[in-house]
């Protein structure tokens, strides 16, 4: 039989809609509606880096204009709505999700005590008892509240205090969990006193979590591989995403197709029926220019960014600054279907500061998306806390 076939503008559109990105984004951006955003997107990565805005708050203002990062405290912190932990890297997750991540919290617990006896300061298991003890006394605690006799300097970012060490572990392993943060510190308590006990209660064995991660994954990406699908919350091990795989196949809950990347050649991946066809339903993409976060969930895998859009994206925070093509922390700019530049703007007190837009290759920065991108500058103003858009001379380049 003949595999489907989609091709490169049609696979654009169908995952960017289910990005989010596809239409112009309407609501409020809060309660309800931020709910179903998280729901959607399935998770929404947390950074700490902030020369803008940080990364979640930019993921989910450019889905809603109207958003504002209290919304996102309150979900956490008040509604219980919403979960911080890992997928593959820190995240806010929809609470509703909660009882799928028991596999991750024990894989996570595996993998810390074979991996971490090595990699961090000795002593932390020691320290486990006594930092549970002291969050069930006394209540949330961070960092700062525990191993108060314990050696502070640090020699890089993961060089930990045992006690800080330990109370990481026990956050990974579900014993802990975030309650709501001070700027950007985490503060723990008992996962019994933040997490909703019906959450809590709901009991899926692994073959369950396994089919909903996989399932979930498919229909948040549109189509992918094995590998792929297994990454997107980082909880299935690529043995039992190629099992589920063939199984899916095997009954017809799946199918095979080809889908065509930017450079013209063709990628067999799986999708569904409903997804083939839901691409038909599509409308034309927002001719809106977007500021995108580095950690858009879009381009968080970067080899499929560059297999789908063409777009060749990496933060280049360690490279020096001599050998750059770029800034270190530049945003991605999207319009339509197409990643037509790169940003470097920062924060400088009221006032944002637009050092340079680099655009792609064959884009052309004509007077309506050159006031595109200016008016998209507006928006983020917004977000940013700023009242005034400074241009540094020669700030459009190529």
């Amino acid at each position: 039989m003949t595999r489907p076939f989609l091709d490169n503008t049609r696979a654009r559109h169908l995952f960017l809609d289910l990005h989010m990105l596809l239409r112009p984004g309407s609501g409020s951006g809060r309660d309800k509606d931020l709910d179903g955003v998280l729901h959607s997107l399935g998770f929404v990565q947390l950074d700490s880096v902030n020369t803008l805005a940080r990364a979640h708050d930019l993921i989910l203002w450019s889905r809603r204009g109207q958003y504002r990062p209290a919304a996102l405290e309150k979900a956490v912190a008040r509604h219980r709505s919403a979960f911080e932990h890992w997928t593959h890297d820190a995240a806010v997750i929809p609470m509703p999700f909660y009882p799928v991540w028991r596999l991750k919290f024990a894989r996570d617990e595996a993998r810390m005590r074979a991996r971490w006896s090595d990699a961090r300061r000795p002593g932390w298991e020691a320290e486990i008892d006594a930092v549970l003890k002291h969050i069930d006394n006394h209540g949330a605690a961070c960092s700062l509240d525990v191993g108060d006799v314990e050696k502070r300097a640090s020699s890089g970012w993961w060089d930990w205090h045992p006690s800080k060490t330990a109370l990481e572990f026990l956050w990974r392993s579900g014993r802990l969990a975030v309650c709501h943060r001070r700027g950007f510190r985490k503060f723990y308590d008992l996962a019994e006193r933040v997490i909703p006990e019906d959450y809590r209660a709901r009991r899926m064995d692994d073959a369950e979590i396994v089919d909903w991660a996989m399932s979930e994954a498919l229909a948040r990406l549109g189509f992918g591989t094995s590998g792929e699908l297994a990454a997107f919350f980082d909880i299935v091990t690529r043995s039992e995403a190629q099992a589920w795989c063939a199984e899916a196949l095997g009954c017809g809950r799946i199918i095979e197709a080809d889908i065509e990347m930017a450079d013209g050649s063709r990628r067999r991946s799986f999708t569904t029926e409903a997804l083939l066809e839901h691409v038909h339903t599509l409308p034309a993409p927002s001719t809106r220019v977007r500021l995108l976060s580095p950690f858009d969930p879009a381009l968080r895998d970067r080899a499929r960014a560059e297999r789908l859009f063409d777009f060749h994206y990496r933060i280049e925070i360690f490279v020096p600054e001599a050998k750059r093509q770029y800034g270190y922390y530049v945003f991605p700019v999207l319009q339509g279907d197409r990643l037509i530049g790169r940003l470097d703007v920062k924060r400088a007190g009221q006032a944002l500061v637009l050092r340079a837009f680099w655009p792609e290759r064959g884009v052309r920065m004509g007077k309506a998306r050159t006031s595109g991108l200016m008016s998209e500058l507006d928006r983020v103003a917004h977000l940013a806390g700023t009242d005034e858009i400074r241009y540094s001379p020669g700030w459009l380049r190529g």
